[in-house]
């Protein structure tokens, strides 16, 4: 006896798999958070025990670059965060715009505060060290980033 077989439905494409690329940035987020929380108490430490390096008069500079560094690390954390959580809820995102957006925000989170970290190491003056060429690179990386997310959300 024969049995019925219903013809085959075609199949809706299947959108691209967010789990590994949200799992990363988890993982990049939250150990992202631990180091830049790490340097906040650091800093504090610095602080606590009036230390010239830090609170020196001609350490603003050094002190600003620092702060900016721990905030900017820490802001940027959570947004890896946000990210991962985020990535779920947008459809027929082309692989290689989301790629594009996971490598900028990466880039960005290690751009922008290590600019500001390397910025205070050597200070000329009143005027922070190289590193802070970094800045504005690491600035233009999480513009890409943001867009690209943005835009794909609709």
């Amino acid at each position: 006896m024969k049995t019925k077989t219903n013809p085959p439905t075609p199949r809706a494409p299947v959108p691209p798999d967010n789990s590994q690329l949200s799992r990363r940035h988890l993982q990049f987020g939250w150990w992202s958070l631990l180091v830049f929380l790490s340097l906040g108490i650091g800093l504090e430490i610095l602080h606590g025990m009036k230390a010239g390096l830090y609170l020196g008069v001609s350490s603003g500079t050094r002190r600003l670059m620092w702060t900016l560094a721990h905030a900017h690390g820490t802001l940027l954390a959570l947004v890896h965060v946000a990210f991962a959580v985020t990535l779920p809820h947008i459809t027929g995102w082309r692989d290689s715009s989301r790629r594009l957006a996971s490598a900028s925000l990466k880039a960005a989170s290690v751009l922008l505060p290590g600019g500001f970290f390397l910025g205070g190491l050597v200070t000329y003056g009143g005027d922070p060290g190289v590193g802070v060429f970094l800045v504005p690179v690491g600035a233009v990386a999480l513009f890409i980033a943001v867009f690209i997310t943005a835009q794909n959300l609709g």
